[in-house]
């Protein structure tokens, strides 16, 4: 097993087509489908499926991804700062759910350094990619939430990726809509009064599932729902649309202003209410960097969290 092999794993993962990857990684596609092959037959497993429409990741194939990228995420990490040209800058990354608190606690953080010596990236993304962020060590930290519904497949998940998480508030779930909402000026809110609005839910791809979801009662029949892979976009189909949303009830005023609030949501016999409880995920057995260790402080600021 190669570096190059598997760099050629990850792209033909991500472009799900022999022809694309070969194109992109400027090798013949004969000699990148010999490659994998050869890599199937020394690990004795099958990691792609051949069809007419692509290829696709077998269930072996998907484990064997994840230590791909881990393995190959540490190797451009490691020639970044030290390879012939290499800036020796050094980096710190975060991946999270769509929270405007993780958002707060990052821009806290950077500005106790000097940006000219370091390379910040956050990155707002879809719950699977937080924890193969974190997992293939392009981020050092991931924020996410366990809930009882989705607890055990969750930490199933992390286990297997080499992760663990760590608690840093429960909450609650809220319906967050905008300030004229027809009901914004209700004290609580239950799911037959949201019926005729739209449910808001932020998109998880190609590997969507109930357990990735970011809002509660994701099982549910919404009679409408519109799915948005953005922050930014959800807000606006709340103004448009009277569009709403469940979630932690922690806004941040400071970067999503005013306009926006969060009402407790009512639950009832068949819709019942589920704690959530947000924390933030690590590899294990790591020490954080001392970027690391200010954002974890500045998370638990932000959330009052003594």
């Amino acid at each position: 097993m190669t570096l190059t092999q598997l760099n050629y794993i990850i792209t033909i993962a991500e472009k799900k087509s022999m022809n694309k990857a070969a194109e992109l990684l400027y090798v013949s596609q004969p000699s990148l489908t010999s490659a994998i092959k050869e890599l199937e037959k020394e690990l004795g497993i099958t990691i792609f499926r051949r069809g007419g429409r692509g290829v696709t990741l077998t269930n072996d194939g998907a484990e064997f991804l994840l230590y791909a990228k881990q393995i190959y995420g540490q190797y451009e990490s490691v020639l970044e700062k030290y390879g012939k040209g290499g800036t020796r800058k050094k980096k710190f990354g975060v991946s999270t759910q769509h929270y405007s608190f993780a958002v707060k606690a990052f821009v806290d953080m950077v500005k106790e350094f000097d940006m000219s010596k370091y390379e910040f990236a956050i990155r707002e993304t879809k719950t699977a990619e937080v924890i193969g962020d974190v997992s293939t060590v392009k981020s050092e930290i991931g924020i996410l939430y366990l809930c009882d519904f989705n607890r055990k497949s969750m930490e199933r998940l992390l286990k297997s990726a080499g992760l663990e998480f760590h608690h840093l508030i429960d909450c609650q779930a809220y319906v967050y809509i905008w300030k004229n909402h027809p009901l914004a000026n209700e004290t609580s809110i239950c799911f037959e009064q949201l019926e005729e609005y739209p449910c808001l839910s932020f998109e998880q791809g190609d590997n969507s599932s109930f357990y990735f979801a970011e809002e509660i009662l994701s099982t549910n029949e919404y009679p409408r729902i519109i799915r948005a892979n953005d922050r930014a976009t959800m807000l606006n189909l709340m103004v448009g649309l009277n569009g709403y949303t469940l979630c932690s009830g922690i806004i941040c005023e400071e970067l999503n202003g005013g306009e926006y609030i969060a009402v407790p949501f009512e639950d009832d016999e068949l819709n019942k209410n589920s704690t959530m409880e947000i924390g933030y995920i690590t590899r294990k057995n790591t020490i954080l960097s001392r970027m690391g260790e200010l954002y974890v402080e500045a998370l638990k600021n932000y959330l009052q969290i003594v």
